[in-house]
């Protein structure tokens, strides 16, 4: 059962989003919060496996108390929801620790998903928020301004800190391959690539796979396009698909 909390300042919105997730077997709503400050404090205390979490509340807005329940170390995953489709939302909200951004007026069945992937460990982004941000990077900015540990080190010092097997797997992560693929690719278990990404998030600092796309692409360990080039199951030769794989095991909802 995954426990789900809603936060948003719209009683009228936390209705709609429970009463679509009260019809799921297997996700429960175990709380409601009608700003930051109350979403960190429940947090605290019911532990729950994902938080919905509304941008633009008064006082303490979504985005400090993402960042905020990051820091407090607790397990819960923040999916960020907002009306406002704007780059700041996105960087900050990736920024402050989030596992994934949606607008709103994603479909019910989108939702769902959503919250699935993202108990299970793996990110989403909005299509939209997802094309912009590989765009940045392979203009050479920073999206996220240096949310990981790391702080956008080189391909160089991340290769120092990693064994090569670590490396191998931490490039198919970023390349957009999910763990079942990234098995197959290198001839392991998928239990033995769970434990190698486990261990590459915990010597780099890192959340989640959100946060190992964003780090792989500042540094450079890998760049926008390549990932298309080497989707896991393509034809040798073919040309790259019109929409390229999304980094990292990123999932878009549309």
């Amino acid at each position: 059962m995954i426990s789900v909390l809603l936060v948003d300042d719209h009683a009228l919105i936390r209705m709609g989003f429970r009463l679509v997730l009260d019809a799921e077997d297997d996700i429960e709503v175990v709380g409601e919060a009608a700003d930051g400050t109350a979403a960190v404090s429940m947090c605290s205390a019911l532990r729950p496996d994902v938080v919905l979490m509304d941008v633009r509340m008064p006082g303490h807005d979504g985005i400090e108390a993402t960042r905020d329940i990051v820091a407090a170390g607790l397990p819960c995953k923040v999916l960020i929801l907002t009306t406002f489709d704007l780059d700041d939302y996105v960087y900050a909200g990736l920024r402050a620790g989030a596992s994934g951004f949606l607008l709103k007026d994603t479909q019910p069945a989108s939702l769902v998903a959503a919250i699935h992937t993202i108990a299970a460990g793996d990110s989403v982004l909005a299509p939209t928020a997802t094309t912009r941000l590989v765009r940045q990077f392979a203009a050479g900015g920073s999206a996220a301004g240096g949310c990981v540990a790391a702080s956008a080190g080189s391909a160089a010092q991340l290769r120092q800190v990693l064994t090569g097997r670590e490396q191998d797997v931490f490039s198919r992560i970023a390349a957009g391959m999910s763990n079942g693929e990234i098995a197959a690719s290198l001839f392991l278990s998928e239990g033995t690539v769970k434990i190698h990404v486990g261990r590459i998030l915990a010597k780099l600092g890192l959340r989640d796979r959100v946060q190992a796309v964003v780090l792989a692409y500042e540094s450079r360990l890998i760049t926008p396009g390549a990932a298309a080039r080497a989707a896991p199951g393509a034809a040798p030769g073919a040309a790259p698909s019109e929409e390229p794989r999304l980094p990292g095991g990123l999932r878009a909802v549309s």
